[in-house]
C-alpha cells in the first residue's frame, strides 16, 4: 500500500506528540512536518506533496479554518481541537473528520479507517477510468450552458471540479 504523507498543526506541544506518537503506530503513516502555527503549515502544504492534514482550529498567526478557507489545493483533513461548536463549519469546508481533545487511539485510527476507505474509492474510479479510456469510443455526457454534450473520453485532457 502506499504511503500517507501527513502534516499535524498545533500551537500545543503536547497535542502534537500526542499526534505523531499515534502516526509512529500506523506503519502506512509518515510524518513530513509537526507545525506550530498556520504559516508554517501553509508554507509546507506549499512546498510538499501532503495527503493528510491533521489541523487545530485556535492556533496563532492564521487559525485552522482561516487556512482551509485560503488554500485551493489542500489535501484530507482531520480536525484536532477541543471546540465543539467549530465542527459545522470544519464540515462546511469539507473536513474529512473531527476529533475533539483529548484524542484517543481508538478515535484516531477511526479516522485514519475513514481517510483509507476514501483514498480507495479514489484510486479504484481511476483505475477504471484509465481501463475505460482504451476504449476510442467511450464517452461521457457533460451540462454545458444547458445542455448535455457528449464528450470522448480520449479528447479530455483533464478534469478539475469545483466544489
Amino acid at each position: 500500500m502506499r504511503k500517507v504523507y501527513c502534516v499535524i498543526a498545533d500551537d500545543e506541544e503536547l497535542a502534537r506528540e500526542v499526534i505523531e506518537n499515534y502516526i509512529s503506530k500506523v506503519n502506512e503513516l509518515v510524518l513530513v512536518a509537526s507545525c506550530s502555527n498556520g504559516s508554517e503549515v501553509y508554507n509546507v502544504l506549499q512546498n510538499n506533496t501532503i495527503d493528510l492534514l491533521f489541523l487545530d482550529i485556535e492556533m496563532p498567526e492564521l487559525t485552522g479554518i482561516a487556512l482551509l478557507k485560503t488554500l485551493k489545493n489542500l489535501p484530507a483533513v482531520i480536525i484536532t481541537t477541543a471546540y465543539r461548536e467549530y465542527a459545522v463549519e470544519g464540515f462546511d469546508l469539507n473536513v474529512l473528520d473531527y476529533l475533539l481533545k483529548p484524542i484517543s487511539f481508538e478515535r484516531f485510527l477511526k479516522a485514519i479507517d475513514k481517510f483509507m476507505d476514501k483514498r480507495g474509492n479514489i484510486e479504484t474510479q481511476i483505475r477504471s477510468f484509465a481501463n475505460v479510456q482504451h476504449d476510442p469510443e467511450a464517452f461521457i455526457y457533460v451540462r454545458s450552458e444547458n445542455k448535455m454534450v457528449r464528450l470522448l473520453l480520449n479528447d479530455i485532457l483533464f478534469i478539475e471540479g469545483l466544489k
